[in-house]
């Protein structure tokens, strides 16, 4: 298996190359990944990235929006790969809102340079754009619908129209031009490697230094929770058996309040949650609850998530109890 990966250094991708590695160890990557501050090298410190089976490029040359970095790929370190994996994404919702030209760089124009690079120096590999729930807003609290495939997409944040608008550039390509292009939209993701900008690794990372979990408004916001090797399995079944065109929601089947989700954390810590917590100003156009619908995907291609919230909160406060103050 011949795969190139983008964003390979933050946190889905870095998992999804030790998942390739881990179980298909005779496959051929190449990491394409712009180092911005949300990537990181400790990622895959424990991995071989001397092997002749991985190549790294990093900053300036692992950028996607830079045409002449795919064209450097194709030419020089892997031909004819079997499949793309765009991960290259920025997904912090409060950077998108303070900012957000470069969600617009990074999400939108890297995705069509993507395309573009596909068209011209990779034909015959399958892109699958790894994208969001979010691009269909929000849910109501008080009912049970969930996201399905059907729903329309009504992105209400920067970040999430940025996905919606590379979603949508994937599904005309795919029409236009008849690519092998498929795209799976993902809950929330947790575990290891995540960034601690994110609500779980920022939980745990700053009741571990003492400091206050600031949480928004009362915490009530709800989401469905994924540990990220469940998503990592999802997308490998869906890039390997998926129809070209095929979009699949994928979900936990764990929908949980942020409240609720930092007790639990707490518990795993040992400290008491009044203790920790501190309520601060909500940020605006907070989306109340985003739940996925994933009976396509199971139904289909047989995927269900394997990992309950208790044993990957477990494994993740874990984690990043070993490694805290290491470098990660």
């Amino acid at each position: 298996m011949k795969i190139i990966i983008t964003g390979g250094l933050g946190f889905i991708g870095s998992n999804f190359i030790h998942y390739i590695l881990k179980n298909y160890p005779d496959s051929q990557i190449v990491n394409m990944d712009k180092m911005t501050y949300a990537a990181s090298m400790c990622n895959l410190k424990d991995i071989d990235v001397y092997s002749k089976k991985y190549v790294g490029l990093y900053g300036r040359i692992g950028d996607v929006c830079d045409i002449d970095n795919w064209h450097s790929v194709a030419s020089q370190f892997l031909l004819n790969p079997d499949y793309i994996v765009n991960f290259a994404a920025e997904s912090h919702n409060d950077n998108s809102i303070l900012s957000s030209r470069v969600f617009m760089d990074s999400n939108f124009i890297g995705v069509h340079t993507m395309l573009e690079a596909a068209r011209k120096y990779f034909p015959n590999a399958r892109i699958l754009q790894v994208s969001t729930d979010e691009v269909f807003g929000m849910l109501p609290l008080d009912t049970n619908e969930k996201f399905t495939e059907s729903n329309l997409i009504k992105p209400s944040s920067p970040y999430a129209a940025s996905k919606a608008a590379a979603d949508l550039l994937v599904q005309a390509y795919v029409h236009t031009y008849k690519m092998n292009c498929v795209i799976t939209r993902c809950s929330n993701n947790y575990g290891p490697r995540q960034h601690v900008e994110k609500l779980i690794p920022k939980a745990i990372t700053n009741i571990l230094q003492g400091k206050k979990v600031p949480i928004y408004a009362r915490g009530k916001n709800v989401r469905d929770w994924i540990y990220v090797e469940d998503h990592c399995r999802a997308i490998d079944i869906v890039m390997q058996n998926a129809k070209p065109g095929s979009v699949y929601n994928v979900g936990g089947d764990c929908e949980v309040s942020n409240i609720d989700l930092i007790s639990f954390i707490c518990r795993l810590l040992n400290v008491e949650l009044e203790d920790v917590v501190e309520y601060v100003e909500d940020r605006p156009g907070h989306d109340l609850r985003y739940a996925i619908n994933h009976q396509k995907l199971t139904g289909e291609l047989k995927w269900v998530p394997l990992t309950s919230l208790d044993v990957g909160l477990a494994r993740t406060v874990r984690w990043y109890k070993d490694r805290y103050g290491k470098g990660y």
